[in-house]
């Protein structure tokens, strides 16, 4: 299991919402690149990008930025936040990044989401983004009819073998991962998972140990930015 630190873009900076919430953002820094090279300098094994504008828009706002982060950082890159097309896609793979996640467009698309995962197969992860069990879309500002574990089984189905599981009540909240949300999407599938939201102790991360046949990652973010835990220590409650 590896620590991947959170990078969330909005107009052109580093930022931290509360719950989605575009109303309550914290700033961390106006230069996300350097705040990239120096997780990797502190030992990331991958990051963690987010277009939120993309996300609430369906359009990237921050294409310039993810791009420089591509060309200066030598570890993986996953992405995700408004890609929505398979434009969307070709175009982030050709800036570096390593895995495209999906999100919107496996529930409002879903033929071409199957599509893009048949195509560029393990490149492809799906975020699963769930307010009270019930998956949300477009940057979680609606909430669709599917469940989190309808929809994980879905995606298994088309060939996906990792996603992303955020319980939105909890991400920037710093009340420790969902362990129930998790235990239901393991309980119904065989999907490795990477966990999102909440994360803000060692102890946070070492809940996530028994677990560690199945959940390859922990996404960490307002932990980190708001030194609650340190990027070696959080490596170090995983080894």
């Amino acid at each position: 299991m590896i620590v991947i630190p959170a990078i969330d873009l909005r107009r052109g900076r580093c930022v931290r919402l509360y719950q989605g919430d575009p109303d309550q953002e914290t700033v961390y820094g106006d230069n996300p690149v350097e705040i990239a090279r120096q997780w990797e300098q502190l030992g990331a094994k991958m990051l963690h990008l987010v277009d939120l504008d993309g996300a609430f828009t369906g359009f990237s706002q921050n294409a310039r930025v993810i791009g420089s982060i591509g060309e200066q950082v030598r570890i993986p890159l996953q992405l995700g936040g408004g890609i929505r097309s398979r434009e969307a896609v070709e175009k982030a793979i050709s800036t570096g990044i390593s895995r495209i996640i999906l999100g919107t467009v496996v529930v409002e698309q879903p033929e071409l989401a199957r599509s893009l995962v048949g195509e560029y197969g393990a490149s492809i992860i799906v975020g699963i983004d769930a307010r009270d069990g019930m998956v949300a879309v477009k940057g979680w500002t609606e909430s669709s009819a599917i469940k989190a574990t309808e929809l994980a089984a879905r995606v298994e189905a088309w060939g996906v073998s990792e996603i992303i599981y955020t319980d939105i009540q909890r991400d920037g909240t710093m009340q420790g991962p969902s362990l129930a949300g998790l235990e239901d999407i393991l309980s119904q599938t065989s999907l490795s998972v990477i966990m999102s939201g909440g994360i803000s102790s060692k102890e946070d991360l070492l809940s996530l140990k028994p677990y560690n046949n199945r959940v390859k990652g922990v996404i960490v973010g307002k932990a980190l930015y708001g030194n609650q835990l340190t990027l070696p220590e959080a490596i170090a409650a995983l080894q």
